[in-house]
């Protein structure tokens, strides 16, 4: 799938969820945020409970880029932990090395997050990791691999070009490094993820 392709696909699915999913889409949603669709400017009808869920559980997988299967995976391992499930595992999700690598600002999207990791261009504590899906513990650090340092998307990075307005306090980010350290487990509230996690609870609780 080419570069164009995906983009105009995540924008579609910005619009079809009511969220911007990546910095490009941002524009196009501000333009037309309605669904997409011929009749995507019509009111919408009272939706379903099962509606509501289920779209509030496919804005929680968009936001991270997972398949069904990790989802409901996540879901199942905060089932069993102490705590309200939902926030449980949105904290948990967060603890993805993918999804670190995007709030520290070493990538524009959660795509490319996950490419970097796949790349084999993102260190843990010195060591390549290259699964997305590791889990970060508090204190470990994050780096993007000296030789990938040199490459122009790291340098653009190292500049501050994909950064958050505010860096979540559970990370202590130096850009122009590319170094990141997680510096404690992060708590619900903090996380810039647009979702409520109790109707993604109700959704696989029925």
């Amino acid at each position: 799938m080419s570069s164009v392709t995906r983009a105009r696909r995540q924008v579609r699915l910005s619009r079809a969820l009511g969220i911007p999913l990546t910095p490009k889409a941002v524009k196009h949603f501000e333009k037309r945020p309605y669904p997409p669709g011929e009749h995507g400017r019509a009111r919408r009808r009272t939706e379903s409970d099962y509606a509501v869920r289920l779209r509030e559980k496919q804005r929680l997988r968009a936001q991270y880029a997972l398949r069904e299967k990790q989802l409901r995976r996540a879901y199942d391992e905060a089932r069993k932990a102490p705590g309200l499930t939902g926030e449980v595992m949105v904290e948990d999700l967060e603890t993805r090395l993918d999804a670190l690598v995007l709030r520290a600002g070493f990538a524009r999207t959660i795509l490319q997050a996950r490419q970097a990791v796949t790349h084999r261009h993102i260190l843990v504590d010195g060591k390549i990791v290259d699964r997305p899906s590791f889990r970060v513990k508090p204190g470990q650090t994050l780096q993007v691999k000296p030789r990938s340092q040199t490459t122009v998307p790291f340098q653009v990075a190292a500049a501050g070009a994909h950064q958050l307005s505010e860096i979540p306090p559970y990370l202590d980010v130096q850009i122009e490094k590319l170094t990141a350290v997680l510096t404690r487990r992060p708590v619900r509230a903090e996380v810039p993820v647009t979702c409520d996690v109790q109707m993604v609870v109700e959704f696989y609780a029925r």
